[in-house]
């Protein structure tokens, strides 16, 4: 009887935290992401997880911490190959097997981590809508769950845990325009301590490669423009270059809108060029077709109807249904 009373004692002293929690107010869904935003830029910690795509898991090592001012992170990834990402301040360094290590000067890490980590609220919200899902459990705390949902249907959304007491993201996951999952971000375990500030002060002597000095791109005056893009996408690049392989000249130009990205490639059609190709792998999506002696080709993290749109709306200057257009055109 005693180990009964004992057994409902604890039931019950387990349940109250959740029940407590249950009936706090939730902060608006908005509220809740500049909260996430906050915590994840400043805190010092420590968060592991794993990322999960149709046929891989990869699990992930991310430490952060603000010092000084200054911000310093390492991403290691805990199978395969040892790779990892540093960053001290503006400077970010990337170690790949095969591949001599490198430091360019940027303030956001090219990882996999979950991009709302390293996304302006404020821009995004012109072009998606937060919306509160109530609350649930992951990684072993209670989370707020938001979703962010796009406005136009033209891209993906997501779905996020958001810890209810560190407010770190426990829990991302990256839906296609019908809700089913695409990738997933889950935390396995996580610690918010000043110590891992003081573990991450120490790369202020680590010898990091030196900083990559490239020389000034100009923007380069391209042939042709795109007439439609969903709401909110802007260019943030263009170039031209020449393949490595065949020396065939491509142009290119790349657009964000803070969330998600894509770039559009435009070459002269050869032999191999096919008539139009549609692959579809997790987020990313190739759509290429011809256009008359052109080949153009959309490759991003947008849905294959919406990078279908974009490459037909590429016109050339000079041509007939080009010749009157002046500007690109988001979406209305």
């Amino acid at each position: 009887m005693r180990k009964i009373l004992v057994g409902a004692v604890t039931l019950v002293s387990l349940m109250m935290p959740l029940q407590a929690f249950a009936e706090e107010p939730i902060a608006s869904a908005e509220a809740l992401l500049h909260q996430m935003d906050e915590a994840s830029r400043e805190l010092s910690y420590e968060l592991s997880y794993i990322l999960i795509k149709k046929n891989s898991i990869e699990p992930l090592r991310y430490r952060h911490a603000l010092e000084d001012g200054q911000t310093y992170a390492h991403l290691i990834y805990l199978s395969g190959p040892p790779r990892e990402v540093i960053q001290r301040g503006n400077e970010i360094s990337y170690f790949e097997p095969g591949l001599d290590p490198f430091t360019i000067d940027s303030n956001k890490m090219v990882a996999p981590l979950p991009p709302i980590m390293q996304s302006d609220i404020n821009e995004l919200s012109a072009n998606y809508d937060f919306i509160s899902m109530g609350r649930s459990r992951e990684a072993g705390v209670a989370c707020d769950v938001v979703r962010i949902a796009p406005k136009d249907g033209a891209r993906y959304s997501y779905l996020l845990w958001i810890d209810h007491r560190s407010r770190l993201v426990m829990r991302a996951d990256l839906l296609d325009r019908d809700g089913e999952p695409l990738e997933q971000y889950r935390a396995v375990s996580y610690v918010v301590n000043p110590k891992v500030g003081d573990v991450l002060k120490s790369l202020r002597s680590v010898d990091l490669p030196a900083v990559v000095q490239l020389p000034p791109q100009p923007q380069a005056e391209l042939s042709w423009q795109v007439n439609w893009l969903p709401q909110g996408f802007e260019s943030v690049s263009r170039n031209r270059h020449r393949l490595v392989l065949t020396q065939r000249p491509v142009e290119s130009k790349m657009y964000s809108d803070g969330l998600f990205s894509f770039s559009i490639y435009v070459s002269e059609a050869d032999s191999y060029t096919v008539r139009e190709q549609l692959v579809r792998q997790g987020r990313r999506t190739l759509h290429s077709h011809l256009q008359g002696e052109k080949e153009v080709t959309v490759v991003g993290d947008i849905p294959p109807a919406t990078a279908r749109r974009v490459a037909e709306s590429v016109v050339f200057v000079g041509s007939k249904n080009g010749a009157n257009s002046t500007a690109e055109k988001a979406a209305p």
